[in-house]
């Protein structure tokens, strides 16, 4: 049996899309970092949480709306919103320290993420590109991945409550 998407109700749909959406953002910061070799900072490790934190939370959802818990939900697509919500406000603070608006936090650099094996460190100087937190690693369109994370953010915040708002009509 075959399930069209216009058959499931539209805050399942909804909340697949923003889950779908989280993880095509999170495997692209990965990859950025595993496959292009640019270590995160801090505060792009910070960013993450939300992700990490939404995708199974969105599982949670979906399963919920599956069992006709809708009020239940609604409540978690309402967790995951604030979640992107806050992380738009860091990725934010985040792009305004690159684009020095305001100091980004002390001590703010991605060193720590390089091996410390000596034959490691050498091919680690030559393939990885180390920037600190008020520093852009790489701008595309002329945004910067911190930058980038604010769109997504709130795009995925919008559409989680739109999820929410759709599962509590039930």
């Amino acid at each position: 049996m075959t399930v069209r998407m216009s058959m499931l109700p539209p805050a399942y749909r909804s909340g697949l899309v923003v889950m779908l959406g989280a993880m095509v953002v999170i495997l692209t910061a990965l990859g950025f970092e595993y496959i292009g070799g640019y270590a995160p900072c801090p505060l792009c490790l910070q960013q993450r949480y939300a992700y990490y934190a939404s995708i199974p939370l969105g599982v949670l959802a979906l399963v919920l709306i599956s069992a006709r818990r809708e009020r239940a939900a609604a409540l978690t697509f309402l967790v995951i919103a604030l979640a992107f919500l806050a992380n738009a406000v860091l990725a934010t603070y985040h792009a305004g320290a690159e684009w020095e608006l305001w100091p980004g936090p002390e001590g703010c650099t991605a060193a720590g993420s390089l091996s410390t094996n000596a034959g490691d460190l050498l091919r680690n100087l030559a393939t990885t590109r180390v920037a600190p937190c008020t520093q852009a690693a790489i701008r595309l369109f002329g945004v910067s991945l911190a930058g980038w994370n604010v769109v997504a953010s709130l795009a995925l915040a919008a559409g989680a409550a739109y999820a929410a708002k759709r599962a509590g009509r039930h």
